[in-house]
């Protein structure tokens, strides 16, 4: 299915009971919907636990249209596209779960609308992160050259093995997408959050001083995995169902 987020063509799935809680699912950089969520059993556990997903390509990933131009991938824009979803929907509100990009993005989801978030399940993410080493990765996207820097070859391994992926338009969500948190804004938020990382994620960039700067955040550590070995653990499903269906 698809919609129109201000121009923008996006494509978008939903699975699980049709009266059950919506989650919506945000995924990670050079990912899609159906990658992140679907072949690790996300997509399962979760309608299984009685959930109506709304399942996101985001804009530049996917199914979805790809703009080059790095101004139509700010933060802001991404995460206005999931509100539009929700508006597309008629959902008022809903639960979130993003990892890595789509977890910024879910952030700032709840920091720009927190009526649309009941709860949000944030996972791969701290206080910096890979947007950090941005101009690396576009420049190993846009040259096909990866440089000495291990993040950034990383990065283009996994996004060029994708024959969907358009690295041009990865290389300009990169430059666009630039994040910085503020303090005052981060601990004023009221939505529940659990934030869920591997104790080898190296991607992410300090956990620790987020959830200490969100006064509703707890922080879950899955033992002995990297940033994208911790999507299909299973101690992180666990904690997300366990988080979303607390009272």
């Amino acid at each position: 299915m698809e919609f129109d987020s201000n121009g923008v063509r996006l494509h978008y799935e939903m699975h699980g009971p049709v009266l059950g809680a919506p989650v919506v699912l945000v995924h990670g950089f050079a990912s899609s919907y159906r990658l992140n969520w679907v072949g690790t059993r996300w997509q399962e556990t979760l309608t299984g636990a009685g959930f109506r997903i709304i399942g996101l390509d985001c804009r530049g990933h996917g199914e979805s249209e790809k703009p080059h131009d790095e101004s139509e991938y700010s933060v802001a824009i991404m995460a206005a596209d999931v509100v539009r979803l929700l508006d597309h929907l008629d959902v008022h509100a809903a639960h979130l779960v993003g990892f890595s990009m789509g977890a910024r993005i879910g952030l700032q989801v709840v920091l720009d609308s927190p009526p649309r978030v009941t709860r949000a399940v944030l996972g791969g993410i701290g206080i910096g992160g890979a947007t950090q080493r941005a101009e690396a990765i576009a420049e190993a996207f846009l040259t096909g050259r990866p440089s000495g820097d291990p993040i950034a070859q990383s990065f283009y391994r996994f996004a060029s093995a994708l024959p969907t992926n358009d690295l041009r338009a990865l290389a300009a969500c990169m430059i666009g997408f630039k994040v910085r948190y503020s303090q005052a804004a981060l601990s004023a938020i009221r939505t529940p959050i659990l934030l869920v990382v591997g104790d080898r994620d190296d991607i992410a960039g300090d956990a620790d001083g987020l959830v200490e700067w969100i006064p509703t955040a707890r922080l879950v550590t899955v033992a002995g995995r990297d940033h994208l070995g911790t999507v299909p653990a299973r101690e992180f499903k666990t904690a997300a169902v366990d988080f979303l269906t607390a009272e």
